[in-house]
């Protein structure tokens, strides 16, 4: 039984920056795994790639995270273009990978799945529905309001998101993914639309403007921890929902565990790639920066 399984396909990024332009693994499979690896959990990754891209699965093998690989006749290809402002950032898809499909991980136990979609059809409902019959379904939204038009990524709505969401027990957007999502505007008013469609805890992360996390009837504002200089914010979402379930299947409290989690995602931006440090450095780092 593991602590946290998380399901998405690992990809090949291309991160143009106003200072660099740099190649390297990613995608949510990428940047929560490694972001867990030294926090004390059981923990799997369920991935599909090319094999070409399998030294990216080595790579993650060699620092002793468990990796379950579905076959995919191609690898996801990102281009993520950053403004100056690191809060904005413009997306291409070069390349897409083969679905997840059900008897790759009708075997697997878990007490949470973290489910990370890169794109629409790479996790289907009947999938999130067999899941959820076994453990939590924690959901980070973005794959499913992404349309990929001549290799851009536009956002649409998800249409089968009602029959979906029924099965997912912790939400995770951003304020654009929420409006896209619900339609609302306001934060709040997205907020209790997704509560009233039965999710019961929802976090919406906002960049440097931090963090809302609804549960039980009560909202919760968590500040943004930043460095002194920003880096990269690629896979700053990833980061902070890897420190988040964490601390929750801890048993930690939601406003502890959201500022745990902002901690982690801001200390991820001092450099580029994934987040490498230990639960001592993000508590150093809280420390420093309260």
């Amino acid at each position: 039984m593991f602590d946290i399984c998380c399901v998405g396909h690992i990809t090949s990024d291309k991160v143009v920056t106003t200072e660099a332009v740099k190649y390297m693994a990613g995608g949510t499979a990428f940047y929560f795994s490694n972001a867990v690896n030294k926090l004390n959990l059981k923990f799997l990754l369920v991935t599909a790639l090319a094999p070409a891209e399998m030294h990216y699965v080595d790579d993650l093998r060699a620092k002793a995270i468990e990796v379950k690989v579905q076959p995919s006749a191609h690898t996801v290809y990102f281009e993520n273009i950053y403004a100056e402002d690191q809060d904005q950032r413009a997306q291409n898809v070069l390349q897409k990978a083969d679905p997840f499909i059900i008897e790759e991980l009708n075997a697997i136990d878990a007490k949470i799945f973290h489910l990370g979609p890169l794109l629409a059809d790479d996790i289907s409902t009947p999938l999130i529905k067999m899941l959820a019959a076994k453990a939590s379904i924690s959901l980070d939204v973005q794959g499913y309001l992404r349309k990929v038009v001549n290799k851009k990524v536009h956002a649409v709505d998800w249409p089968d998101k009602r029959e979906a969401l029924q099965y997912v027990g912790i939400l995770k957007a951003d304020v654009a993914e929420l409006q896209a999502l619900t339609g609302c505007s306001a934060v709040k008013n997205g907020v209790k639309t997704l509560v009233d469609w039965g999710i019961k805890e929802i976090v919406i992360t906002n960049g440097s403007q931090g963090s809302l996390i609804y549960y039980e009837d009560r909202f919760y504002d968590i500040p943004a921890y930043k460095p002194e200089v920003v880096a990269d914010a690629t896979g700053c979402g990833d980061t902070y929902m890897a420190g988040y379930l964490y601390q929750r299947t801890k048993g930690t409290d939601i406003q502890q565990a959201g500022e745990f989690a902002s901690a982690m995602a801001g200390l991820k931006t001092e450099t580029s790639g994934p987040f490498w440090g230990t639960e001592e450095d993000v508590l150093e780092f809280m420390s420093t920066n309260s």
